[in-house]
């Protein structure tokens, strides 16, 4: 147990009355962390998560975001090689989230593995390297996150503004190029499967419809693939 540790978004190891660098204590106590290591590893952590005046409070005046970096501190002490997340940017504002996700990374980054279990795709996109899927506790996919976003094929969005109305119902027929929504005549939301049409091809063709005042081409987003995982009986 003394290389594993963890982080849960709703159960908190901290003690709630007592200042986080106390509870720190605490942990230096029970996993026996020499005095030198504890400090060097504790300043390195604070330092990094921006908690030097946040440790001296009670934890319970703490924001939700502010807990949470403590409760890595706090999971990351005894220099754990595992480290279970459960939902750990849950509830948190977006500055925090990014704080946290650049600490994984950064822990990640030396030798640290973390297993993280999340509804936040974002979380996904952002840290993971190896993505398993579980459906009715099936696991559905086990690959990298790469390979994730490739299993509905090479595709892309790609949004068009154009000058004049257009029947863009004709891009139906054009191979590799689908219809996902409209906004009025001049707008439409497609996807193009780039395995069968280029995107200079695309630029062609949307040229040939008319005038073209804005165009924007992004990755497939990992919600629709997963979406799809799980649709499949």
């Amino acid at each position: 147990m003394a290389h594993i540790g963890a982080v849960f978004g709703q159960k908190s190891q901290l003690i709630w009355d007592i200042p986080p660098l106390d509870s720190f204590a605490l942990n230096k106590a029970i996993y026996n962390i020499p005095g030198k290591e504890y400090r060097e590893r504790l300043d390195h952590m604070v330092s990094l998560l921006g908690l030097t005046e946040v440790v001296q409070k009670p934890t319970r005046t703490l924001s939700l975001g502010e807990r949470m970096k403590c409760e890595f501190v706090m999971a990351m002490l005894h220099a754990p090689r595992v480290v279970f997340l459960d939902e750990p940017t849950i509830g948190v504002d977006l500055i925090a989230k990014d704080a946290i996700r650049g600490f994984i990374r950064d822990m990640n980054g030396n030798g640290v593995t973390f297993i993280l279990t999340t509804h936040d795709l974002e979380d996904i996109e952002r840290l993971a390297k190896r993505v398993i899927i579980i459906n009715h506790g099936e696991i559905v996919f086990d690959d990298s996150l790469d390979v994730l976003k490739k299993y509905l094929g090479d595709r892309k969005i790609v949004r068009i503004v154009m000058k004049s109305p257009i029947d863009i119902d004709g891009t139906a027929g054009a191979a590799g190029l689908d219809i996902i929504s409209r906004s009025g005549d001049r707008e439409a939301e497609l996807m193009i499967d780039h395995s069968v049409m280029t995107i200079d091809s695309l630029i062609k063709y949307l040229s040939g419809l008319g005038d073209i005042l804005d165009i924007s081409i992004k990755e497939m987003g990992i919600e629709a693939v997963i979406k799809s995982i799980y649709g499949k009986e």
